[in-house]
């Protein structure tokens, strides 16, 4: 039926094969086998001219019509892969919805046609039931057939609300950040090498900070008053003075600024974990996932330096 509306358009079966990229003998025989499955005749032939039968004007009129939307499906298809269109789908946890807004807020305002749609959840939804274009996971990636990229690794800080210390002297050293109050997310043991945290059952835990300068290294070990399932959580109880928290510095970075929480030992380096960007393919990503990857690199990579 495209072969058979190109003839028409261009009058004749050598040019329609010159654009076809088609022997002028091959499309000839695909109109005969279309006349021969309609049992009619589409078209009259002579040396000089074509010209259509009435059935055959009928019938171009709906080939020209499902040619057209051909033709319209592949434009939006190329302009899938060339401009950043339609909606962007990005997982992440929770405490990255302003990190993720400031990254990509560029590519927003740069292209009007572009639609984000953020699916913030700490439990990693199904991520294919939910469409997912882009997963931003932080520490060790399970196996999946899912292709991951690194953006960039988050330090770890230990925070603190001016009201914890009523009046006391802040901690100095590793050392004295034991007789302190503790919150933790699902206790386990992260030491500078790391970039998960693992958990267990047990009630206390242990960290490892090493000193940026002098390389000395200490193991801190804590027994936590408040224990949350939700890094969020543990962010706005340590906001309320109640206990000293390691957070992560994207998420905190501007409380600390604002002085509503404090960055204690900023000399000793608590780890750090990788943030990674999950996608379904490798190849042939529309534009909007790779210009979206490249913004996000370009966000998170120098975090590393905090």
């Amino acid at each position: 039926m495209a072969i058979f509306a190109t003839v028409v358009e261009q009058g004749s079966m050598t040019a329609a094969a010159r654009i076809l990229g088609m022997s002028a003998s091959a499309v000839s025989q695909q109109v005969r086998q279309l006349e021969a499955q309609a049992g009619l005749p589409l078209m009259h032939r002579t040396t000089r001219r074509l010209s259509l039968t009435d059935a055959g004007q009928r019938f171009y009129a709906q080939c020209a019509v499902m040619l057209q939307a051909a033709r319209q499906a592949r434009a939006e298809l190329d302009a899938e892969r060339d401009e950043p269109v339609g909606e962007l789908r990005i997982a992440a946890v929770l405490g990255l919805a302003a990190p993720l807004g400031r990254a990509l807020a560029p590519l927003l305002h740069a292209h009007p046609q572009l639609r984000l749609q953020l699916l913030l959840d700490d439990s990693h939804s199904d991520l294919v039931a939910e469409r997912v274009d882009i997963a931003i996971r932080l520490g060790e990636l399970p196996d999946s057939h899912w292709v991951a990229r690194t953006l960039g690794t988050l330090p770890w800080w230990i925070c603190a609300a001016p009201a914890l210390a009523q009046g006391r002297p802040w901690p100095s050293n590793p050392q004295a950040l034991q007789a302190w109050p503790w919150m933790a997310r699902n206790i386990g043991t992260t030491n500078n090498n790391s970039t998960s945290a693992s958990t267990s059952a047990s009630a206390s835990a242990s960290m490892q900070l090493q000193h940026r300068h002098s390389g000395e290294l200490v193991v801190l070990h804590t027994t936590p008053r408040i224990i949350s399932n939700q890094q969020y959580a543990l962010q706005q109880l340590c906001r309320e003075g109640l206990g000293l928290a390691r957070l992560f510095s994207l998420e905190v970075a501007d409380q600390v600024h604002s002085g509503q929480l404090l960055r204690l030992l900023p000399d000793w380096d608590c780890g750090s974990l990788r943030i990674s960007a999950l996608t379904p393919e490798r190849q042939a990503l529309p534009a909007r996932v790779r210009l979206a990857l490249a913004a996000l690199q370009a966000h998170f990579a120098p975090l590393a330096l905090s």
